[in-house]
């Protein structure tokens, strides 16, 4: 199957670097699940900062109160597109209970 991320940002508060950034970490965790989908950048506006996998949303600035931490939005993606793998030191992260 092939699959696809989506990053939604706003460009008045000029987040696309954020954006890529967060591209960039899920292409290279996910580069064999990617292959053939990719990801996207999509400017907005309005304050938006939204993560798609596979046109499901599994982030939301305005829902989740902020921005992603990386290790937690690997998670997401990856209980999305891979659920069965693993994903080492984000699973040892979310494993500990101070996490």
């Amino acid at each position: 199957m092939i699959h696809h991320i989506k990053v939604v940002y706003c460009t008045q508060c000029a987040w696309m670097l954020r954006g890529a950034w967060v591209a960039q970490e899920l292409l290279t965790t996910f580069q064999d699940e990617l292959m053939g989908g990719g990801a996207t950048l999509v400017p907005s506006t309005g304050g938006i900062f939204e993560v798609y996998a596979d046109d499901q949303l599994v982030w939301s600035r305005k829902d989740d109160g902020g921005f992603p931490d990386i290790v937690l939005l690997k998670r997401r993606v990856r209980d999305r597109i891979a659920p069965d793998r693993p994903l080492g030191h984000a699973d040892r992260a979310a494993a500990r209970p101070d996490a």
